[in-house]
């Protein structure tokens, strides 16, 4: 009797909710859920706003329910959190875009390749310095926007290499309030 009341309550009652970083299901908005930054998702600026402003640019193309994408948050989260005063982070799902036919250079959609994730730097006037996707290591997009915003990255951050991490992490900021 107790098995078939344990059975039951497995059967009627709402399961957990389950979420994995290792697997291609939508969990969330991958920023707040693997990342610890909701606040990426929607963008600040467009893509024409920064362009137009002359600042440097990371444009990101994700999806909420790639795997890759959910390893690859925490990277893309940390980078706007250190160069968010020198720089606009713009972090897109590709289910949003626009076909690319006939798209202007201000346009996302333009540069998106059909892979995720895919990041593309551009200078203060608009050229693409760096355009790659995949699992980017962090060093490689902090040197590539130290050498467009003019920022000079400290020894400690040149020197380290950092991986994906296999489990979800906390990201905490601190804001100095005046």
């Amino acid at each position: 009797m107790l098995a078939l009341v344990v059975v039951v309550l497995v059967v009627v009652l709402p399961s957990s909710a389950w979420a994995s970083r290792l697997d291609n299901t939508y969990d969330g908005n991958v920023f707040s859920l693997y990342a610890g930054d909701g606040a990426m998702v929607p963008p600040r600026n467009s893509l024409a706003d920064s362009l137009r402003r002359h600042r440097p640019t990371v444009l990101a193309f994700y999806l909420d329910d790639s795997s890759d994408c959910k390893r690859f948050a925490p990277t893309l989260s940390r980078l706007n959190g250190e160069f968010r005063t020198a720089a606009d982070v713009i972090a897109l799902s590709t289910d949003s875009l626009d076909p690319a036919e006939g798209a202007s250079p201000d346009n996302p959609s333009y540069y998106w390749r059909g892979l995720i994730p895919q990041v593309v730097i551009f200078d203060q006037n608009g050229d693409v310095v760096l355009d790659r996707t995949g699992q980017i290591p962090l060093e490689d997009l902090e040197q590539s926007l130290s050498a467009v915003s003019g920022l000079e990255l400290p020894e400690v951050m040149t020197q380290r290499r950092t991986e994906a991490m296999e489990v979800n992490e906390i990201n905490a900021e601190v804001v100095r309030v005046r």
